[in-house]
């Protein structure tokens, strides 16, 4: 019988450490392990948050990140990765070479660049360096409406904003581009949330159902999802598809242990 760990696809997310496990690597790795998926990580930077607040940033070496992944890919080399918590123009940089240096297939960005209590994610510089550096090499893209409006420079209010947003960061580089609406105001009064993908020649849309409450971690949650169905060959549609079933559960059953957003049941 062969050795099962040989089976078994294997997924690495570079992202910031969350000591609340509801967004960041750990969660990353909550997700990976939920999907049958191997979950290995690098360090980006380290933080002091928890359910309301986020405290203090911690900044990592570009090198030593570097060296992370060096002493990590060489050994272990994953299916698929995605990106979270980028905070420096040297860390982009560590992450671009690696990327290239390895020939690493099916990078997932999620574009952090605010966290969910408002604090920014990233120094100066970061979002052009994503945008020069990263963007080219991706599979997909995730930005929130938020995060869409600062990297495309539009404005988005409605749908066809939405798309206009997706076509500009299409022309960045990446293969495939998802606006999460789950901040979209355009459809709440019908108690829905939209979710815009588009490939360079077609928009799908996924209407999904809105949620009250404040949740921590969404974005990670998704991004990871679909990371680890593309460690699986998965098709990026149907990879979508599955995240944001799974997302739309977690929050349904979240947890309220603190005194802030609920966390993700993962």
């Amino acid at each position: 019988m062969p050795d099962i760990i040989h089976l078994m696809k294997t997924a690495l997310t570079i992202a910031g450490s969350d000591p609340t496990c509801g967004a960041g690597l750990q969660a990353d790795i909550r997700v990976f392990n939920h999907f049958g998926v191997y979950g290995i990580s690098a360090v980006s930077a380290l933080t002091a948050q928890n359910t309301y607040e986020m405290n203090v940033i911690l900044k990592i070496d570009g090198k030593f990140l570097e060296t992370q992944l060096n002493t990590l890919i060489s050994d272990i080399r994953p299916n698929a990765l995605k990106t979270g918590m980028l905070f420096s123009i040297d860390i982009v940089k560590a992450v671009a070479k690696i990327i290239k240096g390895y020939d690493l297939e099916n990078l997932v960005i999620d574009p952090v660049t605010i966290s969910s209590t408002g604090m920014s994610m990233m120094e100066n510089g970061v979002l052009d360096a994503l945008k020069e550096g990263l963007f080219p090499l991706a599979k997909v893209i995730t930005p929130n409406i938020y995060e869409a409006t600062a990297i495309s420079g539009i404005s988005i209010i409605n749908e066809k904003d939405m798309e206009m947003a997706a076509i500009e960061l299409k022309k960045l580089g990446p293969d495939i581009v998802i606006i999460t609406g789950g901040h979209f105001e355009g459809l709440k009064n019908k108690g829905e949330t939209l979710d815009l993908i588009y490939d360079g020649e077609k928009f799908h849309r996924l209407i999904g159902k809105r949620r009250k409450g404040e949740y921590h971690g969404t974005g990670c949650a998704f991004s990871a999802a679909i990371t680890a169905c593309l460690a699986k060959g998965m098709s990026v549609i149907d990879a979508v598809r599955k995240a944001k079933e799974f997302v739309d559960i977690a929050i349904k059953n979240a947890y309220r242990l603190g005194k802030g957003m609920r966390l993700l049941n993962v």
